[in-house]
């Protein structure tokens, strides 16, 4: 049983989507709030032979006219549609999924494009679970709020029917809302990414509010702040609070242990069953534990690849491994550790600065509810380091504030001068990060060159890069 807590009841896609595994074909799920030429993109790329979809996009364009230049495609729009989605179940009372047969193509799932345009993954069907049945319901419940285009929103499929659980789902989160299903609702399982963490212990409902009905609280697609791991522990005392770590290339890699208790906390936990993990250097040598490098993982499913795209694929699976362009590290007890992407990594006048450690900073301030860094141009040192902050309501913390407290736990070199205190920041359908549309709307006057926070001129380069 799935149920929609909200306006847009999720069952008719649920349906759509389980139809086409059925019948044998491929699925492309697609972010609704994308703008029409993104659309236009993915059908151009995906090629598809029908599109299911409401009568227009969130943009407000129609899907007829969007597919009016591709050639066969046909449009089933279901808003308006006055059919019982019911009347089209038969009896089949088979497990699900069905898979066509291993290995087959089952999804292709276009990436969240934090770091660039999109690229679509082709998902294979998994080998059949000779464990799979079909559970009895319980009446037990799990609750999530990922859009159904991305590989966390995927777990809302099927996981809770393997479970026999029910399926809550919230079309658009709010921190409030969300509370209010925890504690009316009582799911036992939850699944949040980190900016809804963030937005969850910044509510003045989260000091009182009763999770005693929720045994585990998994959170996944980002690295999530120490500190509110902290806050989220100190409030759950008989929940396990998981972090888990993923990629629409390779699906789920690893899970906090049941029973850690914190003490591995501010990991992404280990390698699930069947997965391995090596963090390489640039050689694509293993490192010792502890030396941060780039995560590789490799698993006993079905390999993925990029979908048209012979090339990037061969840069991503190399000698069966997954180079996720992540860069982590595992500690002596084999637990994972993300620090940031490769991608990411800032370069300042010779020194490497790792975002992530700067925003882990930041959010150990109890008046910041959510944090970004990024690197920014800078005419001498390369890139600089900019933040953008988003303060609990009410907080009258400014931007040097906020740079003193850094300077007690930070060198000089990585705290930012570049430090805004924002509304809000632009996030995708994921709930990441889109650091690029904030870089290109800083000013011209907030890169500009001048001392470091402490005084000291900016540091000269260094060879060891």
């Amino acid at each position: 049983m799935v149920i929609g807590v909200g306006p847009d009841e999720p069952f008719p896609w649920l349906i759509a989507y389980t139809a086409v595994h059925r019948a044998g074909a491929v699925a492309v799920p697609v972010n609704t709030r994308l703008a029409g030429a993104e659309l236009r993109r993915i059908l151009d790329h995906a090629e598809p032979t029908v599109v299911l979809a409401s009568a227009s996009t969130d943009a407000g364009e129609s899907w007829t006219a969007l597919a009016a230049d591709a050639s066969g495609l046909r449009v089933l729009a279901t808003t308006g549609d006055d059919r019982d989605w019911s009347a089209l179940l038969d009896a089949d009372g088979t497990p699900l999924p069905t898979p066509p047969g291993d290995g087959e193509t089952s999804d292709i799932m276009y990436t969240s494009g934090t770091t660039g345009s999109p690229k679509a993954v082709v998902v294979r069907h998994r080998p059949p679970d000779p464990s799979d049945r079909r559970p009895e319901w319980n009446g037990l419940g799990f609750v999530t709020a990922s859009p159904f285009s991305t590989t966390s929103g995927a777990l809302l499929i099927h996981g809770p029917m393997k479970g026999g659980l029910s399926g809550w789902y919230l079309p658009r989160f709010d921190a409030g809302q969300w509370l209010s299903v925890i504690e009316g609702r009582r799911p036992m399982v939850a699944f949040i990414v980190p900016a809804m963490a963030q937005l969850i212990v910044a509510h003045p409902r989260f000091a009182d509010a009763d999770f005693s009905g929720l045994a585990a609280l998994t959170i996944g697609g980002a690295p999530v702040a120490r500190a509110t791991l902290q806050r989220l522990g100190e409030r759950m005392p008989r929940t396990d609070v998981l972090v888990g770590y993923g990629l629409t290339e390779f699906g789920a890699v690893t899970r906090s242990p049941s029973g850690d208790h914190g003490r591995h906390r501010g990991s992404a936990g280990r390698p699930l069953p069947g997965v391995e993990i090596r963090v390489v250097d640039d050689d694509g040598n293993a490192v010792a534990p502890g030396q941060v490098g780039e995560i590789t993982v490799r698993g006993t499913e079905p390999a993925r690849q990029y979908f048209k795209e012979e090339a990037a694929t061969g840069q991503t699976w190399r000698r069966g491994w997954l180079c996720s362009g992540d860069l982590g590290y595992l500690d002596e007890d084999g637990f994972l550790w993300i620090t940031g992407r490769i991608k990411d990594l800032i370069i300042r006048g010779g020194h490497n600065i790792v975002p992530g450690e700067v925003e882990e900073a930041l959010f150990a301030h109890p008046a910041v509810v959510e944090a970004a860094v990024a690197a920014i141009p800078h005419d001498v040192l390369g890139e600089d380091v900019g933040a953008w902050v988003v303060m609990r309501d009410g907080s009258d913390v400014d931007a040097t504030d906020l740079r003193a407290f850094l300077l007690e736990r930070l060198a000089d070199y990585k705290v930012p001068r570049s430090l805004q205190v924002v509304d809000r920041l632009p996030r995708n359908a994921a709930g990441k990060v889109v650091a690029h549309e904030l870089v290109s709307a800083l000013r011209p006057d907030q890169d500009a060159v001048g001392p470091t926070p402490s005084g000291h001129p900016p540091a000269p380069p260094r060879s060891d890069r």
